[in-house]
Protein backbone atom coordinates (compact mmCIF):
# COMPACT_ATOMS: atom_id res chain seq x y z
CA UNK A 1 0.00 0.00 0.00
CA UNK A 2 2.75 2.50 0.89
CA UNK A 3 4.59 1.75 -2.34
CA UNK A 4 1.50 2.66 -4.35
CA UNK A 5 1.20 5.97 -2.53
CA UNK A 6 4.86 6.73 -3.08
CA UNK A 7 4.55 5.88 -6.78
CA UNK A 8 1.48 8.10 -7.14
CA UNK A 9 3.21 10.96 -5.30
CA UNK A 10 6.27 10.62 -7.52
CA UNK A 11 4.09 10.70 -10.62
CA UNK A 12 2.25 13.80 -9.44
CA UNK A 13 5.54 15.57 -8.70
CA UNK A 14 6.67 15.09 -12.30
CA UNK A 15 3.44 16.49 -13.76
CA UNK A 16 4.55 20.14 -14.03
CA UNK A 17 7.60 19.17 -16.07
CA UNK A 18 5.47 17.20 -18.52
CA UNK A 19 2.93 20.00 -18.77
CA UNK A 20 5.78 22.46 -19.27
CA UNK A 21 7.30 20.41 -22.09
CA UNK A 22 3.90 20.15 -23.79
CA UNK A 23 3.28 23.91 -23.58
CA UNK A 24 6.71 24.75 -24.96
CA UNK A 25 6.42 22.15 -27.74
CA UNK A 26 2.98 23.49 -28.68
CA UNK A 27 4.32 27.05 -28.83
CA UNK A 28 7.36 26.03 -30.85
CA UNK A 29 5.08 24.30 -33.36
CA UNK A 30 2.89 27.41 -33.52
CA UNK A 31 5.90 29.67 -34.09
CA UNK A 32 7.19 27.42 -36.88
CA UNK A 33 3.74 27.43 -38.47
CA UNK A 34 4.01 31.23 -38.41
CA UNK A 35 7.25 31.25 -40.36
CA UNK A 36 9.98 30.70 -37.77
CA UNK A 37 12.96 28.52 -38.65
CA UNK A 38 15.13 26.50 -36.30
CA UNK A 39 15.40 28.04 -32.87
CA UNK A 40 18.75 29.14 -31.53
CA UNK A 41 19.79 29.25 -27.90
CA UNK A 42 22.58 31.69 -28.82
CA UNK A 43 20.19 34.01 -30.68
CA UNK A 44 17.78 33.88 -27.73
CA UNK A 45 20.55 34.73 -25.29
CA UNK A 46 21.74 37.61 -27.49
CA UNK A 47 18.22 39.02 -27.73
CA UNK A 48 17.74 38.58 -23.97
CA UNK A 49 20.85 40.67 -23.28
CA UNK A 50 20.43 43.23 -26.08
CA UNK A 51 19.73 46.83 -25.14
CA UNK A 52 16.85 48.63 -26.83
CA UNK A 53 15.99 52.33 -26.70
CA UNK A 54 12.34 53.19 -26.15
CA UNK A 55 11.30 55.46 -29.03
CA UNK A 56 8.92 57.51 -26.86
CA UNK A 57 10.87 57.95 -23.64
CA UNK A 58 14.45 57.36 -24.75
CA UNK A 59 14.82 54.88 -21.85
CA UNK A 60 17.26 52.02 -22.36
CA UNK A 61 15.72 48.61 -21.73
CA UNK A 62 16.75 44.97 -21.75
CA UNK A 63 15.02 41.79 -20.64
CA UNK A 64 17.63 41.76 -17.87
CA UNK A 65 16.32 45.10 -16.58
CA UNK A 66 13.63 43.18 -14.70
CA UNK A 67 14.66 39.53 -15.00
CA UNK A 68 18.41 39.92 -14.23
CA UNK A 69 21.25 38.19 -16.05
CA UNK A 70 20.91 35.09 -13.85
CA UNK A 71 17.55 33.58 -14.74
CA UNK A 72 17.86 31.13 -11.89
CA UNK A 73 17.40 34.05 -9.48
CA UNK A 74 14.34 36.19 -8.80
CA UNK A 75 14.07 39.48 -10.64
CA UNK A 76 12.34 42.72 -9.79
CA UNK A 77 9.94 44.78 -11.90
CA UNK A 78 11.63 48.04 -12.90
CA UNK A 79 8.59 50.25 -12.19
CA UNK A 80 6.70 48.52 -9.38
CA UNK A 81 9.53 46.76 -7.59
CA UNK A 82 7.42 43.59 -7.52
CA UNK A 83 9.41 40.36 -7.27
CA UNK A 84 9.50 38.25 -10.43
CA UNK A 85 10.01 34.56 -9.80
CA UNK A 86 13.01 32.92 -11.53
CA UNK A 87 12.55 32.35 -15.26
CA UNK A 88 14.63 29.16 -15.48
CA UNK A 89 12.31 26.14 -15.67
CA UNK A 90 14.97 24.09 -13.86
CA UNK A 91 14.37 26.28 -10.79
CA UNK A 92 10.73 27.28 -11.25
CA UNK A 93 8.61 24.35 -12.45
CA UNK A 94 5.57 26.64 -12.89
CA UNK A 95 7.31 28.57 -15.67
CA UNK A 96 6.05 27.92 -19.16
CA UNK A 97 3.13 25.67 -18.21
CA UNK A 98 0.28 27.95 -19.30
CA UNK A 99 0.24 28.97 -22.97
CA UNK A 100 -2.20 31.81 -22.33
CA UNK A 101 0.13 33.34 -19.73
CA UNK A 102 3.19 32.85 -21.91
CA UNK A 103 1.48 34.67 -24.80
CA UNK A 104 0.31 37.46 -22.46
CA UNK A 105 3.78 38.06 -21.05
CA UNK A 106 5.54 37.82 -24.42
CA UNK A 107 3.17 40.45 -25.81
CA UNK A 108 3.45 42.79 -22.83
CA UNK A 109 7.20 42.43 -22.25
CA UNK A 110 8.22 42.58 -25.91
CA UNK A 111 6.23 45.79 -26.35
CA UNK A 112 7.79 47.31 -23.23
CA UNK A 113 11.34 46.22 -23.99
CA UNK A 114 11.60 46.17 -27.79
CA UNK A 115 8.86 48.72 -28.47
CA UNK A 116 6.99 46.14 -30.55
CA UNK A 117 5.72 42.59 -30.39
CA UNK A 118 8.34 39.87 -30.78
CA UNK A 119 8.35 37.84 -33.96
CA UNK A 120 7.67 34.12 -33.90
CA UNK A 121 11.39 33.53 -34.45
CA UNK A 122 12.36 35.78 -31.53
CA UNK A 123 9.88 34.07 -29.21
CA UNK A 124 11.18 30.64 -30.19
CA UNK A 125 14.78 31.71 -29.73
CA UNK A 126 14.05 33.18 -26.29
CA UNK A 127 12.23 29.99 -25.25
CA UNK A 128 15.17 27.91 -26.50
CA UNK A 129 17.54 30.01 -24.40
CA UNK A 130 15.43 29.99 -21.24
CA UNK A 131 14.59 26.28 -21.36
CA UNK A 132 18.32 25.49 -21.69
CA UNK A 133 18.97 26.87 -18.20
Amino acid sequence: MNRKLIAIAALIMTLPLGVQADAIADLEAEYKANGAGNFSTAAGEALWNKEFVNAKSGDKRKCTTCHTTDLKQAGKHAKTGKTIEPMAPSINSKRFTDIKKINKWFKRNCKWTLGRECTAQEKGDILAFIKSL
